[in-house]
Order: C-alpha cells, then sequence, then structure tokens
C-alpha cells in the first residue's frame, strides 16, 4: 500500500511540473515517476474509492505538508537528523546580501535550465511517439476542424462583403458635411454603427460555426473541443480586429478614428491584423491543442515558439518604420495648436519605437513565464493600459482647451467687476494644470496597476493609501474653497468700489477702508489655510502656533518703531485723516495720497517725487480736500490808485470767473472782501477770499489772478513792482563822467 501511495503521489508531482518551476525541479529529479503509465489514474480513482486507502493517501501528504520534524518516526536517527538540520536552517540568522544575491542568481539560471530543459522535452515528444500520437489522433478529427473552420471564415467574409457597401455609404455621408461640429457628430454616429455592424457580422458568423459543429458534424448536440477552440479564438480575435478597424479603417477615411492617411492606415491595419490573428491563434487554439494531445512541455515549446516568431517580426517591422513614424508625428505635432497635443506627439515621435519593443518584449516574457494565462493577462493589461492613456488623453485635451479657451464673463459683470474675468483667469487655469498633473499621475498608477507592477486596488485600501487618497482631496477642497471665498471678497469689494454698481461713487473713505479690509483679509485668509493645509496633511500646528506666539513677542520687543507705525495708522484711519486721493500735508511733505497701508503712506509731490511716509513719522496732517476749501489772493494796488475803483474791479473779475461753465460749477459762495489788510512799502494790499469745492482752490486761484491782471490793465490801475535807480556817481566839480555804452544799445541818432 505505501509503495502504491508514493508511486501515486510522484505521479501528481509529475503532472503538476510544468505548471510550477519548483513541482518542474521535482519532476526533473525522479524521471521514472514523471514518465508514469496512465493507467496510474485508474489506480488513483480505486485508492479514492476505498475509505482505507484513502485515510491513507491523506495522512501520507499531511505527513508531507508538515514541517521538518513532524510526524518523523521516532526511530528513524536518519530522519531524526535531517530534521534537526532542517530546524537549525530555520533558527539561522537571515542570510547576507551577498548570499541572498547569489540565491537569487542560481534561483534564475536553475529555472532558466528547467525551461530550456522543458521546452527541448516538448519537442522531443513531438518528433517520438507522442507526436506521432497527435498527428494520428489529429487526422481523425482534423476534416471535422477544417470544416468548421472554411465555414466560419468563408462565411465572415462574404457578410463583410456584403456589408462593405454600408460602409462606403457611411463614408460618403460622413465625408460629405461640412467641417465643424456637424462632421464631428455624423463621425461618432457612423463609427459606432459601422462598429456594431462589424460586430454583428462576426457574431452571426460565430453563431454559424457552432451550429454546423453541433449538429452537423459528430454526435448530434457535441463538439470536438479544438472546434470550440478555434471558434472562441474567432470570436475574441475578430472583436479585437474590429476594433483595429475602428482604429484606422483603412479603405474609408470618413470612419476612421486616428488622423492617418490611407496608405499609412492600411499599412499597420493589416500589420496589426495579421500580428493578432498569428498570437491569438496560436495561443488560442495551437498550445491548447498541443497541451491535450501531447504534453504541457510541447505545448510550452509552442508558445515559446509562436512568441518568439512574432517578436522578431515586430521588431522587424517597428525597426522599418522607426523614421517613418517619427517624421509623421513630429510634423503632425508641428500643425497642433495645442500645447499639450504638441508636447505629447514630439515625445511619441521621439520614443514609440521604445514603447513598442517593450510591449512585444514584454508580452514574449509574459508568455514564457506565464504560460498559463500569458494571453488573457497580456490582453487584460494592454486593454487597461489602452483604456487608461485614451481617458487621459481625452481628459488633458479637454482641460487643455478650457486652458487655452480661458473664461469669459458677460459684459455687465465685467463693468461692474473689471478684474473679476482677470482674476479667474488667473487661478482656474492653474487649477486645471494641477487636475492634469493628477490625471496623469493616475494614468501611470493604472498602468502601473494593469502589469502587476503595483496592486492598485490594495493600495488604495490600506491605512496609508487611503488616509493620501483622503488628504489630498481634503486638501484640494480647502484649497478650493479658500480661492473661490478669496474671489468672492475681493468682488464684492470691487463691486462696491465700482461707480457702476447703481449707488454711484463710493467716498474717499469707503475706498481706503475697503481697500485696507481687502488687503488684511487676503492675510488672514492665507494664513488660516495653510494652518488647516498642515493640519490635514498631518503636521502638528500647534508648535506652529505656539512658536508664532513667540516670535511675534520677540518682534513687537524688537520692533516697537513698527508697532507704533500700524497703532498710528489704525488710529489716522479711524479718525478719517486722509484718504486715497486727497492732498495733505504729512510729515513734512506736500502731495496726492496715492496709497494707504497699515503702516505707512504714499504721497506725490508736485515735482512727481513719491515719498513712502511712516505714520510713526507722521505728527499732524493737514488736509486739504476736507468739505471746501479756499482761495485766499492779495492783490497790492499803488498808492495814488482809487481803493474802492480797485475793490468794484475784483468783484468785476470774480464775476466773470463764476460766469465761466467750468469754473462757476466749482465755487461755492459769494466773493469775500476782506478789505485794505497793509500800506506796504510800494503797494496798498487788498485781500479777498473764494469758497471753492475742495480740491478746486489752486485752479481757481489760477484764472481768477489772470482776471484781475486783465480787469486792472483795462481800468489803468497800476499793479505796483520794484523799481529800480542807477546811479553812475560825478566828479567834484559836479559833472558826471561818460557813461559807457556798447554800440547796440546807442540810439540810431547817434549813430
Amino acid at each position: 500500500m505505501l509503495a502504491r501511495l508514493t508511486g501515486l503521489l510522484l505521479l501528481i508531482c509529475a503532472a503538476l511540473a510544468p505548471l510550477s518551476p519548483a513541482l518542474a525541479q521535482e519532476a526533473a529529479a525522479e524521471p521514472a515517476a514523471a514518465e508514469a503509465p496512465p493507467a496510474g489514474y485508474a489506480e488513483l480513482a480505486d485508492i479514492l474509492e476505498d475509505e482505507a486507502s484513502r485515510q491513507a493517501l491523506i495522512d501520507t501528504l499531511r505527513q508531507l505538508a508538515a514541517p521538518a520534524g513532524e510526524g518523523v518516526a521516532e526511530g528513524d536517527p536518519a530522519a531524526l537528523e535531517a530534521a534537526a538540520k532542517a530546524e537549525a536552517a530555520s533558527l539561522s540568522p537571515e542570510p547576507s546580501l551577498a548570499r541572498r544575491v547569489a540565491a537569487l542568481t542560481k534561483g534564475f539560471a536553475e529555472g532558466a535550465v528547467d525551461q530550456a530543459t522543458a521546452v527541448w522535452r516538448g519537442l522531443a515528444d513531438m518528433a517520438d511517439g507522442d507526436g506521432r500520437d497527435f498527428f494520428s489522433g489529429m487526422a481523425t478529427w482534423a476534416g471535422e476542424l477544417a470544416i468548421v473552420v472554411g465555414v466560419t471564415l468563408v462565411l465572415f467574409f462574404v457578410l463583410r462583403r456584403l456589408v462593405a457597401a454600408v460602409y462606403g455609404r457611411a463614408d460618403r455621408w460622413v465625408l460629405a458635411s461640412p467641417e465643424g461640429g456637424r462632421r464631428w457628430v455624423r463621425r461618432t454616429l457612423a463609427i459606432a454603427g459601422a462598429a456594431l455592424l462589424d460586430v454583428g457580422v462576426v457574431l452571426l458568423a460565430w453563431v454559424a460555426g457552432y451550429l454546423l459543429a453541433l449538429t452537423v458534424l459528430g454526435d448530434q448536440g457535441r463538439m470536438n473541443t479544438a472546434q470550440s477552440l478555434f471558434l472562441n479564438a474567432f470570436l475574441i480575435i475578430e472583436i479585437v480586429k474590429t476594433g483595429l478597424r475602428g482604429l484606422f479603417a483603412g479603405r474609408f477615411a470618413g470612419l476612421r478614428i486616428l488622423p492617418l492617411g490611407d496608405e499609412d492606415a492600411a499599412y499597420w491595419n493589416t500589420w496589426l491584423a495579421r500580428m493578432v490573428g498569428f498570437i491569438g491563434y496560436g495561443m488560442l487554439t495551437a498550445v491548447p491543442i498541443v497541451n491535450a494531445q501531447v504534453s504541457l512541455a510541447a505545448g510550452r515549446a509552442t508558445a515559446v515558439l509562436i512568441m518568439v516568431l512574432a517578436f522578431v517580426y515586430a521588431l522587424m517591422v517597428i525597426l522599418q518604420n522607426r523614421r517613418r513614424v517619427r517624421d509623421s508625428l513630429t510634423a503632425r505635432a508641428d500643425r497642433s495648436g495645442s500645447g499639450f497635443v504638441r508636447a505629447v506627439l514630439r515625445l511619441l515621435a521621439r520614443s514609440w519605437h521604445i514603447f513598442a519593443i517593450g510591449y512585444f518584449a514584454a508580452l514574449a516574457f509574459v508568455t514564457v513565464v506565464r504560460p498559463g494565462d500569458a494571453l488573457p493577462f497580456m490582453a487584460a493589461s494592454t486593454l487597461q493600459s489602452l483604456l487608461a492613456v485614451a481617458g487621459g488623453f481625452i481628459v488633458s485635451a479637454l482641460l487643455e482647451r478650457l486652458i487655452t479657451l480661458g473664461i469669459r464673463v458677460p459684459e455687465d459683470t465685467r463693468r461692474n467687476l473689471p478684474n473679476l474675468e482677470k482674476r479667474l483667469n488667473a487661478y482656474v487655469p492653474t487649477g486645471l494644470r494641477v487636475v492634469r498633473i493628477v490625471v496623469l499621475v493616475g494614468v501611470l498608477a493604472l498602468i502601473a496597476d494593469a502589469w502587476d507592477l503595483w496592486d492598485l486596488a490594495a493600495w488604495a485600501e490600506s491605512e496609508r493609501g487611503s488616509g493620501l487618497i483622503g488628504a489630498f482631496f481634503d486638501v484640494a477642497l480647502i484649497i478650493v474653497l479658500s480661492v473661490a471665498v478669496w474671489i468672492a471678497v475681493a468682488s464684492w469689494v470691487e463691486h462696491r468700489l465700482s461707480p457702476e454698481t447703481g449707488t454711484g461713487e463710493p467716498g474717499a473713505r469707503e475706498k481706503t477702508l475697503l481697500s485696507i479690509f481687502r488687503n488684511a483679509f487676503s492675510i488672514v485668509l492665507i494664513t488660516m489655510t495653510a494652518m488647516i493645509v498642515l493640519s490635514e496633511i498631518g503636521i502638528d500646528i500647534g508648535p506652529l502656533i505656539a512658536g508664532a506666539g513667540v516670535l511675534g513677542l520677540a518682534i513687537g520687543f524688537g520692533s516697537q518703531k513698527l508697532v507704533q507705525d500700524i497703532i498710528t495708522g489704525v488710529f489716522i484711519q479711524l479718525e478719517n485723516a486722509m484718504n486715497a486721493g486727497d492732498v495733505v500735508t504729512a510729515g513734512g511733505i506736500t502731495g496726492t495720497v496715492e496709497k494707504l497701508t497699515i503702516r505707512s503712506i504714499g504721497v506725490r509731490d508736485l515735482a512727481g517725487s513719491y515719498h513712502i511716509i511712516p505714520f510713526s513719522s507722521v505728527d499732524m496732517v493737514t488736509n486739504f480736500m476736507r468739505d471746501f476749501a479756499y482761495h485766499v489772493g492779495e492783490y497790492g494796488i499803488a498808492y495814488r490808485e482809487n481803493i474802492d475803483d480797485a475793490i468794484e474791479h475784483l468783484k468785476a473779475a470774480f464775476e466773470e470767473l463764476r460766469a465761466d461753465p467750468a469754473n462757476g460749477a466749482l465755487i461755492l459762495d459769494d466773493l469775500e472782501v476782506h478789505g485794505v489788510t497793509a500800506l506796504a512799502d510800494s503797494s496798498v494790499n487788498i485781500r479777498v477770499r473764494i469758497k471753492t469745492a475742495p480740491g478746486s482752490q489752486w485752479a481757481l486761484g489760477r484764472a481768477y489772478n489772470r482776471l484781475v491782471k486783465k480787469h486792472f490793465d483795462a481800468a489803468g490801475i497800476e499793479i505796483p513792482f520794484p523799481h529800480m535807480t542807477l546811479y553812475f556817481g560825478q566828479d567834484k566839480d559836479g559833472s558826471a563822467p561818460p557813461v559807457p555804452l556798447p554800440a547796440p544799445l546807442l540810439p540810431k541818432a547817434a549813430e
């Protein structure tokens, strides 16, 4: 019984050897057991039917699966010694890096040798009796398989010829539409309809093949495995080719998704369809038949041969078309109006052949390493990668379109909020660029997950991954809300400051306070947002707040002047001492206030110089723009002139000034005549005063002075000015010396 169980266990190990490198090594170590006759399966069935034998088999399997030392007979010293060595090895410290590298290299080399041995054994089997059995067995159902293959393919091509006219009509319908949105709508509908029709043709041919195999050939209601393998392969491969025809559509430009010429589209469609058919029918039909009729090693040899041939063929085609595709992509990138699309196309132009060679190399490698599920794995990985790249490209193109177009606001909104459009076009495109980067990272993550380089789902479900994703979305939401609040507050301030809002021009004090409020609010908002973001990403802001308090105290002691500036500025604003646009004298400087902050004032003087005056330097503020102003003028007349007449002419000049529409609107009251204010050395001074709108006193004063001079000249009233008497001296005898005059000054008579 024990010998029978041992033989059956070796038989099971030999049957499982091609599925695992470790079991393959055991099978190589026991060649006699690996070549057990098929009658062992019947013996295994007999053992499983007998309860005592089945229990003995279970006990044996458990002893083999138990750790070293367990289940060893007490009287077996060799077994006990082996168990002790195994236990000591398990308790030994972790090997060094050099030993681990050596073990890894050894395992890789042994695995390569095992794979080569399995391939060679499979080829030998095909040349020996197993191969002859395979070919003899294949002859029994080759005719039926040929009938199924022929009928399915012929029906498929006939149906495609029949629907070709529909494709041509759809192509002409698309090309007849004008360029623009209407053509895109027609093209989308036509491509979708052609794809559905193409899939329908494939399904009809597939169903016809199944009906033929089930009802006509062989036993009624039963079909050969090879026929089922071919039909399933036909369905999968032709649906994949349907996708290729939608991308390239060699004969119908209107139904083509990719922007290629007719010649290029036909070339790549033919090459890829040929590659898909060769790999698909080989891996989905030929390899399973060899596995079933010969051996798993022979099937693996067939799979390796198919993938090596496919890789060599793909490498030749890629290298032959490297320059051609590069030039085509570069030309298309130069014609593109989108910066993102242009950058992507130029990157593909430089490295497309690397991606293509890497893909086919990965396909061949996976076929050798994972022969059982190589094709399904590559198909699923390729599909997920293509969907990720296509989705990412579409989203990125839409984002690029939005970034390029910008944001436009209605004319009324632009008039009331003049900076809203500019502010939106500053923040929104930046946010869209960040979203585009996130999309790129997501596409790379999906591609890595598709090729088993990274388990995206497990990472997302882990504590670290879920925490990082949650923190990212929280931070993004906080930043978006902060930007939205800032835009709303800044727009509200602009709305209040705009004269187009219906409330008229805001006052100077309101302008000043709203401007200061906007600046202070921005500082507070940025600080709070930064604190909340730091808290969300896991940084403890408690020490930061405490440190900021200590730092603020230190700054308060070290910069008392700054604190004084801020406090003085607060009180000046509360007292409404000045506003932007006022003409003031502050800190010994007279000029127009252009800017007010919480610590300083910006003044531009008459000469155009700009002065920044800290509020701590402002002991007194003289504001020339409060409520009203006066033009105060003193006009001197000669002592011989009549004072009353002079006053009448001053009044006449004022009336003429008030009659002027531009100047009269700025005069707030009648002329005030203060009378004679001084009997000066050479003039009698008369003072008058004109009440004006604030800020208009200087312009009205200049205009009034012009009119006074005009009226005094017309009345012959002298305005005294300094006189100079030249004394040339005299001799002792009383005669005056001659006056030396140059020739140009001599009278004409003297000449």
